[in-house]
């Protein structure tokens, strides 16, 4: 059955939240400012390809590929510019990913055409050559600032970032990983060294001002916030590196109604965003002449 956009709008609740504005909207009068753009993001599917069952306790009936797929396509129907993310631990959770091994994950990001993401530890389940034996179907790019890939196969196929060209927008996305030690077999990313997540993101960030990008974003797999205040998490990420506009995350599946904002070191306001787990949520983020919305939809 069709989706009328009266119907997709009432599937979640508009946050009108005005904060810091990015580049392009702090300068001048520009093409940019008359022109509209769009995220929508996600995080830790974990192989979720079905809805919950509809007795399901938590999600009745939410989540699975095929909803997702159509609300994706509404707003891409509605507006031009329009960008797909994911903050990875797409891998693992449901008897697919035992099956088919990353394979038919990698196949439906492709046919919901994400153009962007980054790695989960999940993610590296299935070692490096099983990861790279089921990114062969994918077709987006793969982010990730401080995990230095040395020799392995995945230093080919992981950039630092990727700049994308959304019409009249210049946009960085850069990805942050958690530290793999103690949550993934040793021997499933040998090779692969762990960095300082804040230094990685300071050096990325200075890189893609260097390019002049309109706006920064950072696809982050360290998790919200944690009791230990000296964990790396998104929420120290933004107290501690300057640039960044908005960081969406995943790790910690934490379901958040609203954004949360931080002042970085230089003032700037920046929004930490994450929704949920298995993809019974996708968040939106629309961007249009000096307003800025947040707000999530329940995928049904």
């Amino acid at each position: 059955m069709k989706t009328t956009r009266r119907q997709l709008l009432g599937r979640f609740g508009m946050l009108p939240l005005v904060l810091a504005l990015p580049k392009w909207l702090r300068a001048g009068p520009s093409k940019k400012k008359a022109s509209k753009l769009v995220i929508l993001h996600t995080n830790d599917t974990h192989s979720q390809i079905d809805p919950f069952v509809a007795n399901h306790t938590k999600f009745p009936n939410q989540g699975g590929v095929s909803a997702r797929a159509a609300l994706v396509s509404e707003f891409r129907k509605n507006h031009e510019h329009v960008l797909l993310l994911d903050a990875g631990d797409f891998f693992q959770g449901t008897p697919y990913f035992n099956r088919f091994h990353g394979v038919l994950e990698m196949k439906v990001m492709s046919a919901l055409k994400y153009d962007v993401v980054t790695l989960g530890n999940h993610d590296f389940d299935i070692g490096i050559k099983g990861f790279m034996e089921a990114q062969k179907h994918a077709n987006f790019k793969f982010v990730n600032a401080n995990y230095d890939f040395g020799q392995t196969p995945m230093n080919e196929i992981v950039q630092p970032y990727q700049i994308i060209q959304k019409g009249p927008f210049q946009i960085g996305i850069f990805g942050i990983g958690i530290n793999l030690n103690g949550l993934v077999p040793t021997s499933n990313f040998q090779g692969i060294h762990f960095k300082d997540p804040y230094q990685s993101a300071r050096d990325v960030v200075t890189q893609l001002q260097e390019r002049n990008c309109d706006l920064i974003i950072c696809l982050s797999h360290l998790g919200y916030k944690y009791e230990d205040p000296s964990k790396p998490s998104d929420v120290n990420l933004a107290k501690v590196v300057s640039g960044i506009d908005f960081i969406l995350g995943g790790h910690t599946h934490t379901f958040m109604e609203e954004p949360t904002k931080v002042k970085d070191p230089s003032g700037h306001d920046v929004w930490i965003h994450q929704v949920g787990w298995a993809g019974v949520r996708l968040g939106v983020i629309e961007i249009e002449d000096k307003n800025i919305r947040c707000s999530q939809s329940i995928v049904k």
